[in-house]
């Protein structure tokens, strides 16, 4: 079983649709909406390459059921979303985060009990 190859993907896949869904917001808002649209189209083709395999090795790999894949997707949203909101949005850092983990890590243990 191979455990580690859908994380990283995962993470590789997050990464670059947080970017889709954000990046935007703060390199492009003078600019015309749907060229914020293909840019982001452009990056979600590019993530969808790396969470497809990730969910199909984890799942027909058999290192994963699908309710875990899920919360897996779920804690490495929040594990990528978190540094890029503060670093590359500077946005402030507010007990919401800490409550969200904590949220998360309730979710992990009762998925993987």
């Amino acid at each position: 079983m191979n455990y580690v190859t859908p994380i990283l993907l995962l993470i590789g896949s997050n990464i670059a649709m947080t970017f889709a869904w954000y990046g935007h917001l703060r390199n492009l808002g003078s600019k015309p909406l749907w060229m914020a649209i293909l840019l982001s189209w452009g990056i979600a083709f590019f993530e969808y390459c790396l969470q497809v395999p990730a969910n199909r090795i984890g799942f027909f790999g058999e290192s994963y059921t699908l309710p875990q894949l899920k919360i897996i997707q779920e804690v490495i949203t929040l594990s990528v979303f978190v540094p890029f909101s503060l670093l590359f949005m500077e946005q402030p850092l507010t007990w919401n985060y800490l409550w969200a983990g904590l949220c998360l890590a309730g979710a992990v243990y009762f998925i993987f009990r």
